[in-house]
């Protein structure tokens, strides 16, 4: 690829998104990470869990990205995500987390492949796995900040709900993630 195109490419991921409550609930949790531990990184993106990593394309790809997302989803049934208590992955993120992960795993292992042949996307691009989470504080978390606030977090309690009915396309905006658009599940029971 040569330097011009690299230089016209947009980043994008695909993302589980709570509804509003929901997610100013979380934006208020990665208020305080940010205001008691100096990490504000978590608040550039909506409460969300990721299903695909950020992957780069040309804002001329949006269309088919978006047209192989519909077909994805007209197949995919609604299911509800539990939020039970937090966890961390040591020394930089805090997470809330997924009781039951295996019906959001399920659903990223249908969409990698729609990715793959419909999209073309490269192996390297494509999440092998995921681990279900919202993350509440992450790559800015001071090492010493971490201990600290996971010391207190692992102590609450959280506890939410939320019913998945379709799946979300981000787009970077230069410095945050915005909704470019939310595809609806056909089949929502």
């Amino acid at each position: 690829m040569n330097d011009k195109r690299k230089q016209n490419m947009d980043l994008y991921f695909i993302a589980l998104v709570p509804h509003r409550e929901l997610g100013e609930r979380v934006r208020r949790i990665k208020e305080r990470m940010k205001t008691e531990y100096g990490s504000g990184h978590a608040l550039k993106s909506p409460a969300h869990i990721t299903l695909q990593m950020p992957f780069k394309r040309s804002s001329s790809d949006e269309t088919s990205i978006s047209e192989a997302l519909r077909r994805f989803v007209t197949g995919e049934k609604g299911f509800t995500v539990d939020l039970d208590g937090f966890g961390a992955f040591a020394p930089r993120v805090i997470f809330i987390k997924i009781s039951e992960p295996d019906p959001v795993k399920a659903l990223h292992s249908r969409l990698k492949q729609v990715l793959m042949t419909e999209l073309h996307f490269s192996e390297a691009e494509i999440m092998k796995d995921v681990q279900p989470h919202i993350t509440v504080a992450t790559r800015d978390l001071a090492k010493e900040a971490f201990s600290e606030a996971w010391t207190e977090l692992q102590k609450e309690e959280f506890k939410a709900s939320f019913d998945v009915r379709s799946v979300f396309l981000l787009k970077h905006n230069g410095r945050n993630w915005d909704i470019l658009e939310e595809f609806p599940f056909a089949a929502n029971g």
